[in-house]
């Protein structure tokens, strides 16, 4: 027998589903500004292996030359990506939800097996709760890298106005490359979150957007169970004889 019951509450799914969208426009306007200075590759004894981005990838999705526009949507859309970042963490912290979220000192190594249950390679996945060790990690790695972006942004938005950020930032070229390196992990997390979602089934996904699942219903032993412990204890009467 199947029950419905809740999984997500409406201000997590409503944070969710309007970061897509707002990190998806922040890393498309980002390329728009990253043509202008395309510096970063990766170089081996002194021979350049890979480009970040080859002439035809510009060309083919319309980059070149469209600096003006990239700075405008970024700069706009960047305190509405932040603001709802910050609408995130603050519900999580008052809603107690971040018990759920943050990872445990088991979590690192059962995301692994996690991961290898997902790969086939594991026949068995460790206990889960509401999300699993690999879960716990990811999603707390997207808030940490979130933050990232955040304060390296500043530094090279305004990095005389926000000179203490910069510094802690590493200064200005290696905050350049720390925001590049942020959002490439955010295109890998956007891929595998969605190969993720699509294995877990339409259940899972049906529960992102309506925030109910369907589940199992708890077998009449432990129905019985959660309801005696759910009652209070009461005194009994006792009788005496003389």
């Amino acid at each position: 027998m199947k029950v419905i019951k809740e999984k997500h509450s409406l201000t997590m799914r409503w944070t969710h589903w309007i970061n897509f969208p707002l990190l998806t426009i922040m890393i498309w306007s980002g390329m728009l500004i990253y043509w202008a200075s395309d510096t970063y590759k990766v170089n081996l004894f002194g021979y350049d292996i890979f480009h970040f981005f080859p002439e035809g990838f510009y060309k083919f999705f319309n980059i070149s030359g469209r600096l003006a526009e990239g700075m405008a949507f970024h700069f706009l859309f960047m305190w509405m990506f932040f603001i709802n970042g910050i609408l995130y963490v603050l519900y999580t912290i008052i809603s107690g939800d971040w018990r759920e979220l943050a990872p445990n000192r088991r979590s690192f190594k059962e995301a692994w097996q996690v991961v290898l249950h997902d790969l086939h390679l594991r026949k068995t996945a460790p206990p889960q709760g509401k999300y699993n060790a690999a879960q716990r990690v990811a999603y707390t790695a997207i808030i940490v890298m979130g933050a990232g972006s955040i304060f390296t942004g500043l530094a090279i938005y305004k990095p005389v106005q926000f000179a203490a950020v910069t510094w802690l930032m590493g200064g200005y070229n290696f905050a350049r490359i720390l925001h590049f390196a942020l959002t490439i992990g955010y295109v890998l997390f956007f891929v595998i979150h969605i190969i993720q979602v699509a294995l877990a089934g339409w259940n899972n996904f049906r529960s992102a957007v309506s925030g109910f699942e369907l589940a199992d219903a708890p077998s009449p032993q432990v129905a019985a169970h959660e309801d005696n412990s759910a009652t209070p204890n009461t005194p009994t009467e006792q009788t005496t004889t003389n």
